[in-house]
């Protein structure tokens, strides 16, 4: 029993879960449709591209940094999947492959100039941001790719449970998410990562190569950027340079939403996920009451300044 205690998040992280069993009971009685599975399986496929993007965003912002060129990032390894498949012929999982190998690059990219050349992560996402964009621009012509093969809108598919429609690709997310809560909760890897956004020199002075731990952050955090990627595809059908323009922005707002600190070292993973789901339902249940979608972004952009107050407050009570 007191193992499973200290596995528990502290109280003020349950404050997400709370905020969204409130918006449910909010939007399950003032509208009728909201309490439907279907309902709620809509919400999980709308939310899990960003909700795999945030969790690379989470890994960076533990370590008190912050990325911003994820949703570019993204919208790049989207078309050089795409493109890959359908103009090269490459095999559909070699072109995913390729795809994913880009983000990680990119990642790689990042964590180099952040931890060879000490830039900030703010200035040097800020550029690669821009330089994605530019790329996949260019490489697609700024033109959809379309035809894709089936093999790569696979996760978009659904499969039944009671009478439910749930996509492959919420299964995906939320295994995910598990996988990671454990990796950073019950690995020294993981801990290390909490370790580096607490104190990096701290860490360093009792051996942790600091280094290479937000090496490996951002290496690991552009692998996700490239699956939030095939999940596009998933889920669109086709190749689209547009994309990851608003996704960067929503990323960011689930970590914080979810009780990450974005002075690092202090958050659950999990709480990513519940913060992700919470922009889902509010806006889903906005939606439904027939709220115009510019006030649904002025609700978000609330809520992330409190979240973002809340931590500050907290931060100058524990000292």
């Amino acid at each position: 029993m007191d193992t499973w205690k200290r596995k528990l998040p502290p109280i003020g992280q349950l404050g997400p879960f709370i905020a969204l069993l409130i918006a449910c009971a909010i939007f399950g009685v003032t509208t009728d449709q909201f309490f439907s599975g279907e309902n709620f399986s809509l919400i999980l496929q709308q939310v899990m591209v960003v909700g795999v993007l945030a969790i690379g965003q989470t890994l960076i912002i533990l370590t008190a940094g912050i990325d911003l060129s994820c949703g570019m990032v993204m919208a790049l390894g989207n078309i050089v999947m795409t493109k890959f498949a359908v103009s090269l012929g490459l095999p559909p999982m070699l072109a995913v492959a390729c795809g994913i190998g880009v983000t990680a690059l990119f990642g790689l990219i990042n964590g180099l100039l952040v931890t060879r050349i000490k830039l900030p992560p703010f200035i040097v996402t800020l550029g690669t941001t821009n330089i994605a964009f530019a790329l996949t621009q260019l490489y697609s012509k700024s033109q959809t790719v379309t035809d894709v093969p089936e093999a790569m809108t696979w996760l978009g598919g659904t499969f039944q449970i009671g009478g439910t429609n749930v996509a492959y690709g919420t299964v995906l997310m939320i295994a995910l998410y598990l996988f990671m809560w454990f990796w950073l909760r019950d690995t020294a890897a993981g801990r290390h990562v909490y370790a580096v956004g607490n104190s990096p020199e701290a860490t360093r002075l009792v051996g942790i190569p600091t280094e290479r731990v937000l090496l490996g952050v951002y290496v690991m955090a552009g692998v996700f950027y490239g699956i939030a990627a095939l999940l596009s595809v998933a889920r669109t059908g086709v190749g689209d340079p547009n994309a990851g323009q608003t996704e960067n922005l929503d990323a960011i707002t689930a970590v914080v939403l979810g009780g990450t600190s974005l002075f690092g070292g202090r958050g659950v993973i999990l709480g990513t996920l519940i913060g992700a789901v919470v922009v889902g339902v509010l806006r889903n249940g906005l939606t439904l009451l027939g709220v115009d979608s510019v006030y649904q972004v002025l609700v978000t952009g609330i809520l992330v300044i409190l979240a973002v107050t809340v931590d500050q407050l907290s931060r100058k009570g524990g000292r």
